[in-house]
């Protein structure tokens, strides 16, 4: 198992501060490094961080930030997209993420040289058997909101046809066709 980073082990309030000093435009890497140095050493902790550490921290929380935007403009494009539609089609879109999500942990798991903890794997296999699970409801519930709606709609037509005076033939042979029957 990989080493913790040297930031990674540094008090909350001492990461928080780098934290405000990574996002300031107007600190550099070096100046953070310095500071965050000097705030261990006014509280008297034995640990420094380097600026390569900083450096590499930095550019781990970049990737994250990065990732993090672009799946929030996702989401804004297809929220909006979806926004006016049937749940199901949000549920869906949410659903093939968070497979796409599970397939690229497995697939990063892989190529990693250590074995892939059991409880991690099995973690893994539950959320694919949700997700499966959660389609399948999905799918029935949209087919039975479909079968309403037909039977919605054919009871309407039954009316108005005989308000219009059809046999009751044609009504029926109207309502089969809605219904999918005929």
């Amino acid at each position: 198992m990989a080493r913790k980073s040297s930031i990674d082990m540094l008090p909350a309030e001492i990461r928080d501060a780098l934290h405000e000093l990574l996002r300031d435009p107007t600190v550099n890497q070096l100046e953070a490094t310095k500071r965050v140095n000097a705030l261990l050493e006014a509280e008297q902790h034995d640990t420094r961080v380097s600026k390569s550490a900083v450096n590499r921290y930095s550019q781990r929380m970049d990737a994250i930030g990065e990732k993090m935007r672009q799946s929030r403009q996702i989401a804004e494009m297809w929220i909006g997209k979806l926004g006016n539609q049937p749940q199901g089609q949000v549920g869906k879109l949410l659903n093939e993420f968070t497979r796409t999500m599970a397939f690229e942990t497995a697939l990063h798991m892989s190529e990693d040289e250590d074995p892939i903890p059991p409880k991690l794997l099995k973690e893994l296999s539950l959320a694919i058997k949700h997700l499966e699970e959660a389609a399948s409801v999905n799918e029935k519930r949209e087919r039975e909101i479909r079968r309403q709606m037909a039977e919605e709609a054919a009871d309407a037509v039954d009316e108005a046809a005989k308000a219009q005076g059809l046999t009751a033939d044609s009504v029926s042979q109207i309502k089969a066709q809605i219904l999918g029957i005929a």
